[in-house]
């Protein structure tokens, strides 16, 4: 299956580009169903774009789901969400040959746009099933190109007419389990696995910094109105308060316009992902960032505004499901993380808990990504006994 996988939407950097609902995309979901039909499993597609696999009656009670994601961010690495959708079909593969008998359904969930690479907002699938993101919040949804959302999905053959809340099928899931690869490098050399205690705050706000087009071999320094100086500046500010805060603050995205290299810019977009431990501290810290960019706004002559696109409040994955997992597994670590996740999403609807899978590099979001063909099997062998302990009782 990961030999399979390798392949699709490589581009020339080693990283991905398996963006929502582009080529690479569509022929991640053909692989997705391809290993619903070889497992003789009930492939069901909702909604909202998002791929399940049922083994089982999907209208039944308590059911119990675990899976992932298959989109990448751009030039990303091959196992943020992959490795969960993988390991999911090797889970059930491995319960079959122990000869598992299911007292509940178990279903394989391949979730939309968990990365929000096109259109800017994270867990666009998950959201929309859990009605935190409306169908009409979606329709204005727009990617770098103009391009719509709901047109999108429907170039790729899917009905945007029918996104929304799917509160019947979220009240059918007894729990889901999300395995993940680390992001970090939290688990040492002798704990493959780990168990997710929370998820941080975080969200994406996006700063426009208004200046002055002008010709930049002829306008004098005192004339311009130049925002390159206000967004570098902010940039700066942000990493100092995020550190003073304990907290984490980038600008990892930015547009210009008109972008020509012997021009002053007019406006300069910027988009800041901030995270930290606490919400108060998060919230503080974003509005200490917008002080100074405000600030040094009005020293430049740019304007500043601010727009948040995205938000996720502090998950905590149910205690006794957190515990249980834990249990299960022998006492392995139980840990906080700064990165968001379906999990996170569906936690506030579903007993919810996830699974990490060392990653000794501690790159994620980039080629270099990476975890152990070892520690990946021991992955599949911790899932496949979580969901053995849930699914038969």
């Amino acid at each position: 299956m990961w030999a399979e996988l390798l392949p699709v939407g490589r581009s020339s950097s080693g990283g991905y580009r398996r963006h929502a609902w582009n080529s690479a995309d569509a022929e991640c979901r053909a692989w997705f169903e391809q290993q619903a039909t070889n497992r003789g499993l009930t492939y069901e597609l909702d909604r909202n774009g998002n791929q399940w696999a049922w083994l089982g009656d999907p209208t039944a009670e308590g059911a119990i789901v675990t899976g992932s994601h298959l989109d990448s961010v751009p030039d990303g690495g091959a196992f943020d969400g992959p490795l969960g959708v993988v390991s999911s079909f090797a889970a059930l593969d491995e319960l079959r040959d122990r000869g598992t008998e299911f007292a509940r359904p178990l279903a394989i969930v391949n979730f939309g746009d968990e990365e929000g690479a096109r259109f800017g907002v994270a867990c666009i699938g998950s959201r929309l099933s859990a009605g935190v993101l409306s169908r009409e919040s979606a329709y204005e949804l727009r990617d770098a190109d103009g391009v719509r959302l709901p047109d999108a999905m429907e170039r790729a053959g899917y009905d945007p007419a029918a996104i929304g809340a799917d509160g019947d099928r979220l009240r059918r899931i007894g729990a889901f389990v999300e395995l993940h690869v680390e992001q970090g490098r939290y688990l040492t050399e002798d704990q493959p696995v780990g168990v997710a205690s929370a998820i941080w705050p975080h969200g994406r706000w996006r700063f426009d910094f208004h200046g002055e087009a002008n010709h930049a071999g002829t306008t004098r320094i005192e004339d311009r109105r130049d925002p390159m100086l206000t967004f570098a500046d902010t940039v700066l500010s942000a990493r100092q308060q995020a550190e003073l805060a304990g907290a984490l603050a980038t600008f990892g995205k930015v547009a210009v316009e008109p972008n020509g290299t012997n021009a002053i810019a007019s406006l300069i977009r910027g988009w800041l992902d901030s995270r930290a431990a606490d919400e108060a501290v998060l919230t503080e810290l974003v509005e200490q960032i917008r002080q100074s960019a405000l600030r040094r706004g009005e020293r430049d002559g740019v304007r500043v505004e601010l727009t948040r696109e995205s938000y996720t409040p502090v998950v905590d994955f149910d205690g006794p499901l957190r515990d249980r997992l834990a249990k299960r597994l022998g006492g392995v670590p139980v840990l906080p993380t700064g990165a968001g996740h379906d999990a996170g999403i569906l936690a506030s609807a579903v007993p919810t808990a996830m699974l990490f899978v060392r990653n000794p590099s501690g790159v994620s979001h980039s080629p270099a990504e990476y975890a152990e063909q070892a520690d990946c099997l021991a992955g599949v062998t911790a899932l496949a006994d979580v969901l053995e302990d849930l699914a038969c009782q």
